[in-house]
């Protein structure tokens, strides 16, 4: 997924985002429950994942804020196909 949103647009490497530090490029680590994100409305056993894309960053535009979502569900749906 990191792979296919980045060819898209920027991706976090070593950077904070909502004072959580990057642990992977492309990865940060948030806990969910306590801030009450949208990742923690299920309560599933299996770890909730989200892609976020930097609405406000000057490199982004609409555009490429939604071809990036679209980047990240079109890799994950190939992943499994190949998987």
């Amino acid at each position: 997924v990191i792979d296919g949103v980045e060819k898209v647009t920027h991706i976090v490497k070593d950077e904070t985002i909502i004072d959580e530090p990057a642990v992977s490029d492309g990865i940060i680590l948030v806990p969910v429950v306590s801030l009450g994100l949208c990742g923690s409305i299920t309560g599933g056993k299996c770890p909730a994942t989200t892609t976020e894309v930097y609405p406000d960053s000057p490199r982004a535009t609409d555009a490429i804020c939604n071809d990036a979502q679209v980047a990240a569900i079109v890799s994950g749906i190939n992943y499994v196909l190949e998987n």
